[in-house]
């Protein structure tokens, strides 16, 4: 098995680290591959099945994964906590990210980071055969370097805690990107549902200097409905948006379809 043949580029992460924006779509809905193949049609770089937020099994998270990465868009999974077997677990099914919910301080970052890096950057268990690696075998340290490098691991800044300490969460090693969840920082923040509020706007302007000072990317979260503020935080120097869910892309064509004929 030559090095060539372990672990597929993650082709968002090579995005990300060339200066491009790599822009997502949320998966809650569809469970089949078929959310892969619109994916790619559409033109998004990459998807998250959002597991915070709806009921699949890993078995489904499995499939659209692998079908995810062999149509070239880059599957990542947003677990519901800070499990580090629910993380090992969910990066087995075939997801090339990790997204992490609520990640609140230095010390939780350490802990995923434990969870979904294999030694010496974690500690997570080598399963030698896997989607990676197309179900080939290899040796053990090259598997580990090559998934290590290819495994995108996201710490989401969705409260004024997170805020106060993205220095420290952004200077973890093996954390790659501080994705900010707009709509739970607002509560946070004590203003719900104002995506336009200043406290927001400063919130982001500091995690993005964490970012930029660590050497980690930006992501945008939570803006779909307002591609316009989207665009103003995108240029404080992200690298990801999330551009919407397939929930609301049915609901908005659904709406607009009905309407017409009214």
């Amino acid at each position: 098995m030559t090095s060539l043949e372990i672990s597929p580029k993650n082709l968002m992460k090579t995005k990300m680290m060339s200066g491009e924006l790599a822009v997502g779509m949320v998966v809650r809905l569809m469970r089949g591959v078929e959310v892969a193949a619109i994916a790619k049609s559409a033109g998004f770089d990459c998807l998250y099945v959002d597991l915070e937020h709806c009921s699949f099994s890993l078995e489904t998270v499995s499939q659209i994964c692998i079908a995810a990465t062999a149509l070239g868009v880059t599957p990542m999974v947003r677990v519901a906590g800070k499990d580090k077997a629910e993380i090992g677990r969910t990066l087995e099914t075939g997801a090339q990210g990790i997204i992490i919910p609520h990640l609140e301080n230095r010390a939780e970052a350490e802990q995923v980071v434990e969870a979904a890096r294999f030694p010496p950057t974690g500690d997570r268990s080598l399963l030698a055969t896997s989607p990676h690696t197309l179900f080939r075998g290899g040796p053990a340290d090259e598997v580990m370097r090559r998934l290590n490098e290819s495994t995108l691991v996201t710490g989401m800044i969705e409260s004024v805690t997170a805020v106060e300490n993205a220095d420290d969460i952004a200077s973890v090693e093996g954390v790659d990107m501080l994705l900010v969840g707009t709509n739970d920082l607002c509560n946070s923040l004590g203003v719900p549902g104002q995506l336009d509020h200043p406290r927001v706007r400063e919130a982001y302007q500091h995690v993005a200097a964490s970012c930029g000072a660590k050497g980690k990317h930006l992501g945008v979260g939570g803006l779909n409905s307002r591609p316009d503020i989207a665009k103003e935080m995108i240029s404080m120097g992200a690298r990801y948006v999330s551009a919407g869910s397939d929930t609301g892309f049915l609901m908005s064509a659904a709406t607009a379809a009905a309407n017409a004929f009214r």
